[in-house]
């Protein structure tokens, strides 16, 4: 009985367990892969109070926390799951937030903080982002890449109003006193607008009646190659919007000017295109176009306009400033500079005559009055002009057609007056020609001569030092032979005084072993005992019975011994 229990019992606890089992991991389980994340739905739970979007733990409706990548577990009786990409950045862009859900930001503020409902101040960096896209709106827009040549001008847009004619300080609106150098920033364009400034030389061109334009940097100094391409895109946007900004301006202006009928306006030039896309920098300088050019009558009642370049720059420590009370460079040259240029050259160019203007001596004048007039009135406005050039200056035919002709005259005449200085100059170079081949002449026979007298000096020198040579290798023949004789004398002597000392020491040595031994006889006898060979044997033979032969043979002696014996005795 307790047996089939317990099997009934565990029976039933395997099909619970395969049950739940197939529950969680056939029906609830599910995957987010990497990339994606999950959005929940609740089906169950207390419903959203008026106003709010996303539901928290225990609240019916789409859950503010999303799930990343992994494997989860979810009812899906109870929940509903949606599996969507991340929210991505890529390299070069920024991602401005618009939150739906939080606390309301400050009165008169439109940015708002995290947690607050609103634009956010900060901004999203490249990545990916697990941001509920029920309740956050991402927009991707570029980052600001500044070029190299240029700057950005910071308008803050958000804040109370700086004070007129003030920078603004940090959190508030307004132009900022501080620029961006060359790079890349990531600012949130709700918040600031950047307005990308040239640096360095400009240059505004006048060409007469016909208009003129403005010449500034070129677009970008680096090759494409070297540079990102996600960099260079940005660049060009930028520096493409530029252009538009400024082609709107000029738009706007040139409509201003034919409402008022300004007698300097005329028709504009043909404007320059700008950059094709895909093509960050442009082939040579980038310029827009301007309808006023240079007129005014001379002192003497004639009309006279010019061809002139102004080089200016303004400089990264003023260009704040400048685009605070001016705006950007076409306002700066329409509302400052070319007014300058127009009243400056008027003002100037009346007091000089027609003639002056044909003259280089007057134009040169003329040239370094306006530029130091034109540095003097833009230095006040903070910027700097490095050059008023005066390419060329149309002045009437009627004064410039005599002067033209009185210049062709004198140029003639001073043509003529060169012909004949030409003429004597080439007959006083032909007598000098002559006087130099006739010196030339002289100058060989004083050489040969030279050289005569020389090479006998020469000769006689020689001769003299061969001579005293002789003479002196003779007397060190003499002395060396003298030197030579005592050299002989003194080893002579020398060697007899070796002998006879080495002979007397021998005598002097064998008379003390003489008198060692007592008797001269003695030490000859000793003398001839060393002087025997070691070889020598000595027998001594006794006299008695027997023959000669016995004798020898008890001495030892063979045969031919003894008859050596025999032959030595």
């Amino acid at each position: 009985m307790n047996k089939s229990i317990l099997s009934t019992l565990l029976i039933l606890a395997l099909i619970v367990f395969g049950a739940w089992l197939f529950w969680q991991w056939g029906v609830c389980r599910f995957y987010v892969p990497p990339g994606y994340m999950a959005v929940i739905t609740a089906k169950t739970g207390e419903d959203l109070p008026p106003g709010q979007i996303l539901a928290r733990k225990g609240q019916k409706g789409i859950q503010e926390e999303v799930l990343g990548e992994g494997r989860y577990f979810l009812n899906p009786i109870v929940f509903e799951r949606r599996i969507l990409p991340l929210i991505e950045v890529p390299a070069g862009k920024v991602g401005v937030v618009t939150s739906k859900v939080g606390a309301a930001p400050p009165p008169g503020e439109f940015l708002a903080d995290p947690g607050q409902k609103g634009i956010w101040r900060g901004v999203l960096g490249p990545g990916k982002y697990r941001l509920n896209p029920f309740g956050y709106e991402i927009e991707v827009v570029d980052a600001i890449s500044i070029p190299i040549g240029y700057v950005g001008v910071v308008t803050s847009l958000a804040g109370a109003q700086a004070a007129e004619g003030q920078f603004a300080a940090p959190g508030q609106k307004g132009v900022r006193a501080d620029i961006l150098q060359p790079g890349l920033y990531y600012v949130n364009p709700r918040q600031y607008k950047i307005d990308v400034l040239e640096i360095g030389l400009n240059q505004v061109s006048l060409l007469g009646r016909e208009g003129g334009a403005v010449v500034t940097k070129n677009v970008l100094a680096q090759p494409a190659q070297q540079q990102a391409q996600a960099i260079e895109e940005l660049q060009r946007n930028v520096l493409v919007e530029q252009r538009a900004r400024r082609e709107s301006y000029l738009a706007s202006s040139k409509q201003m000017d034919s409402a008022s009928s300004l007698p300097q306006r005329r028709a504009p030039a043909p404007a320059a295109k700008a950059p094709p896309p895909g093509r960050p920098h442009a082939e040579g300088l980038s310029t827009f176009t301007l309808n006023q050019y240079v007129e005014f009558p001379s002192r003497d009642g004639f009309e006279i306009s010019l061809d002139m370049t102004v080089e200016f720059e303004m400089r990264p420590e003023r260009i704040a400033g400048i685009f605070r009370a001016f705006g950007d460079l076409p306002a700066v040259v329409d509302k400052i500079i070319m007014p300058q240029i127009l009243s400056i050259a008027r003002l100037k160019g009346s007091a000089y005559r027609a003639t002056d203007f044909i003259m280089g001596e007057g134009r040169e004048r003329f040239q370094a009055d306006l530029t130091e007039a034109l540095s003097k009135a833009l230095e006040e406005r903070r910027i700097e002009v490095h050059n008023a050039l005066i390419r060329h200056v149309n002045v009437p035919m009627q004064i410039l057609d005599p002067i033209r002709q009185a210049s062709i005259a004198n140029e003639q005449n001073l043509t003529n007056r060169e012909k004949q200085n030409t003429a004597r100059k080439q007959a006083e170079l032909n007598t000098e020609i002559s006087l130099i081949a006739q010196r030339g002449e002289q100058v060989q026979q004083e050489t040969e001569r030279l050289r005569a007298e020389i090479k006998a000096d020469q000769e006689k020198k020689v001769a003299e030092i061969a001579a005293e040579t002789g003479r002196r290798v003779a007397e060190i023949e003499r002395d060396t032979a003298a030197l030579r004789a005592e050299t002989e004398l003194v080893g002579g002597r020398a060697a007899a005084e070796v002998v006879r000392k080495v002979e007397g020491e021998k005598a002097q040595g064998y008379q003390m072993k003489i008198k060692a031994f007592g008797d001269p006889a003695a030490y000859a006898l000793y003398a001839l005992a060393q002087g025997l060979s070691p070889d020598l044997r000595v027998g001594i033979l006794h006299a008695g019975p027997g023959t000669l032969w016995t004798d020898l043979q008890k001495v030892g002696l063979g045969d031919l011994g003894g008859a050596k014996i025999l032959q030595q005795r």
